[in-house]
């Protein structure tokens, strides 16, 4: 009889810290993962999850906790599979070292991902990013440092989880100027900043005099924003633009879509898609397809390419002469 906690506790201190080095954020996913899953275990077979047992979590569970993700929770089909890598990964794990269950975990690994609709990306256009750098009230403090972040996020693409953990010592403004951030799976890169970056983050960070170690966008208290706070303060500077430009009432504006802004922005420039990987980081190239997927600007110029519908095919005729010549041969 093997109980589920012990299982589960050497899943995430052995495996996930240990072995695999994962990281905080992977750790997140996978515990919000399973305090979902025990939950709703405890809900449907009346056990606590102290007392549940790796046998109680089976496939038929696991498949009705997946449609209850769908459909009480209305998670997104993407949600769902990202739910599900979490406990495929401990089920895995699960196998090697309790081989007496190996036909239980195999059912469970046999779960498949659900297919999912591929959105397009929102981005901004001109107008709006301006719009929304405009509102923020730089004769406050406050509105001085949202106006710097939100520059910044739209100049450099950074994740949020990368603006969050942004120091002032990151910000290099010497010869060179760049922004140095620890990003998604504990990879280091530089990203360069424009002259207009340069000079707003220098007169920002004289005003923050913080040490090189404090967060250069801190809170009221001095203290490291938030994923949330910051998501709260994008939204809330694109609903005040959307009075003066009407076409953001139609976009959920996040510090993802900041991130797809400067995507299309330096796909517009004209870069190529190994040059915007590299800029945002991405592990593959293929992540970068998306945003030509979404370009509506490069598919309308190749619009203007063609011939119009009304008009002839545009082939070379030859004159009569020449077919004549050409017959002769």
């Amino acid at each position: 009889m093997t109980f589920l906690a012990g299982l589960l506790e050497a899943f995430f201190t052995t495996r996930l810290q240990r072995q695999q080095a994962a990281s905080p954020n992977t750790i997140a996913a996978y515990r919000d993962t399973f305090r979902l899953l025990l939950r709703f275990a405890d809900e449907h077979l009346r056990k606590r999850p102290s007392d549940l047992l790796l046998a109680d979590i089976d496939a038929a569970l696991v498949s009705a906790f997946l449609d209850h993700l769908e459909k009480r929770r209305a998670n997104s089909a993407r949600t769902r599979n990202a739910r599900l890598a979490a406990i495929h990964s401990f089920f895995r794990f699960a196998i090697l070292n309790e081989p007496g269950h190996a036909g239980l975990c195999q059912r469970v690994l046999a779960i498949p991902s659900k297919c999912s609709a591929r959105r397009l990306v929102t981005a901004l256009d001109r107008a709006e990013i301006e719009a929304i750098l405009a509102e923020p009230d730089r004769t406050t403090w406050l509105g001085r440092r949202d106006h710097a972040l939100l520059f910044l996020g739209l100049q450099t693409g950074l994740r949020v989880s990368e603006l969050v953990g942004l120091r002032c010592a990151d910000v290099q403004l010497t010869t060179g100027a760049h922004v140095r951030c620890h990003g998604k799976g504990r990879k280091d890169r530089c990203t360069p900043l424009t002259r207009d970056a340069v000079r707003l983050m220098r007169a920002w960070l004289a005003e923050r005099a913080g040490d090189p170690e404090a967060p250069a966008f801190p809170s009221r208290r001095g203290t490291r924003l938030s994923r949330d706070a910051i998501e709260r303060v994008v939204a809330k500077y694109a609903q005040q633009a959307s009075a003066r430009c009407p076409s953001l009432r139609n976009k959920r504006v996040t510090p993802h879509v900041l991130r797809h802004t400067t995507a299309v922005t330096l796909l517009h420039a004209g870069n190529d898609r190994a040059v915007i990987a590299l800029w945002l980081g991405h592990e593959s190239i293929e992540t970068t397809q998306m945003y030509l997927d979404a370009d509506l600007t490069a598919k309308e110029r190749a619009l203007a390419r063609t011939a119009p519908l009304r008009a002839g095919p545009g082939r070379f005729r030859p004159d009569d002469a020449l077919l004549a010549f050409l017959r002769e041969l």
